[in-house]
């Protein structure tokens, strides 16, 4: 987990002008499995009264998600939170691509001054206070969906996130969320940095700036984002930033799958090629079985990673998920799996052609020894 330091008030700014009040959310996310059912999930968790999670604003009809995820809430969580233990709304969203998102949700005391706000915001991402709350939510889960999950592995791969949410921005009347909270306030919040950053840095690490309404705003980081949303039903932004995640934990896992094979092939390669012998019998029939099942696994997942969430417009909500996948350098990660893919294919290949050389030159030797053994036949016949 990111550790971060208690934030220092921006140079030249009055950071106790603006008050906060909302909420911190943390996000971990586990792979599960190879893909969820989510229907049979449904049907195991009927009890929690669990739903099909979509946008739902106007604009999100311009996003197409075949196989929503399935949102359950949980048993609230007690945390051992220094100086006081806090009591965290525990979710969970169920992604039918092997992935299961738990979330823990902490109230913020009402209007604090912004400063303290990031503070206290700021170690709560860092507390390791809330892994024992992550664990037993996520064993909670996994109890009641394990007959739905296909292939189910836990997958040493977590990502971690945290939303911090604002529900009401207290400050200058008339004045929008997206001009209080300037980049040295967001920071403060984000980047937790205890030293004032330079305004080119602050460009280049706070990029990613959405506001729709003139009092909202969201602002995207690696590991952490800002939601000032005075709506207390409208959860869009964070849906499709947990969906991002969730996307990202995927090409990460099978980034890691595909390098292990890409290794053991050119480890088995090598020692094979040092024992001629073994180049007779052919060692690599099962590499190659496994190598062509995760090429093919491989293959499937990434399509239905492309085909689990579309967009047909550049709308708000977008522009936000676009944002998400470049700051988790989504399309890095796809691009490695597809070298890996590329050189596991490649690999298959030349193997598949060494053991059709291999065969040749095993019929050449059995036909010359044929053919010797019949020239004796015929000498010792005489």
């Amino acid at each position: 987990m990111t550790q971060h330091a208690t934030p220092s008030a921006p140079t030249g700014e009055a950071p106790r002008a603006i008050t906060a009040s909302g909420t911190t959310i943390l996000y971990r996310l586990y792979d599960v499995g190879y893909s969820i059912d989510l229907r049979r999930a449904q049907e195991l968790l009927s009890q929690n009264a669990p739903e099909r999670a979509r946008p739902l604003r106007a604009e999100a009809r311009a996003i197409q998600i075949p196989d929503p995820p399935l949102r359950v809430l949980l048993e609230k969580q007690a945390v051992e939170f220094a100086p006081d233990p806090l009591e965290a709304e525990a979710s969970a969203s169920i992604f039918s691509f092997g992935v299961v998102s738990v979330r823990l949700a902490a109230t913020m005391p009402p209007d604090l001054p912004w400063m303290e706000f990031c503070a206290l915001g700021s170690r709560m991402q860092a507390s390791a206070a809330f892994v024992p709350a992550f664990q037993r939510s996520l064993e909670a889960v996994m109890a009641r969906i394990g007959p739905a999950v296909r292939q189910p592995a836990l997958s040493p791969a977590i990502e971690e996130y945290a939303v911090f949410r604002v529900n009401r921005l207290g400050g200058p009347s008339g004045v929008a969320a997206s001009e209080l909270l300037s980049d040295s306030r967001v920071a403060s919040l984000l980047l937790a940095d205890p030293r004032p950053l330079s305004t080119a840095a602050m460009r280049e690490l706070l990029p990613h700036r959405f506001s729709y309404y003139a009092d909202e705003l969201a602002v995207v980081t690696w590991d952490n984002a800002l939601l000032v949303e005075p709506n207390a039903e409208d959860h869009d932004v964070q849906f499709v930033l947990e969906f991002a995640n969730a996307q990202l934990l995927e090409l990460r896992v099978f980034d890691g799958l595909m390098e292990a094979e890409v290794s053991s092939l050119y480890r088995r390669m090598a020692g094979a090629r040092r024992h001629s012998l073994a180049l007779l019998s052919y060692p690599f029939r099962g590499q190659m079985r496994t190598a062509q099942t995760l090429v093919s696994d491989t293959t499937d997942l990434v399509e239905r990673l492309e085909n689990s969430f579309k967009i047909t417009d550049d709308i708000y909500l977008a522009r936000v998920y676009s944002a998400a996948l470049e700051v988790f350098r989504a399309r890095a990660w796809r691009a490695g799996i597809d070298r890996k893919l590329t050189a596991v294919r490649e690999t298959y290949t030349m193997l598949a052609e060494q053991a059709r050389a291999t065969r040749s030159e095993v019929l050449e030797i059995i036909i010359v020894l044929l053919i010797l053994a019949e020239m004796v036949l015929a000498v010792t016949r005489r």
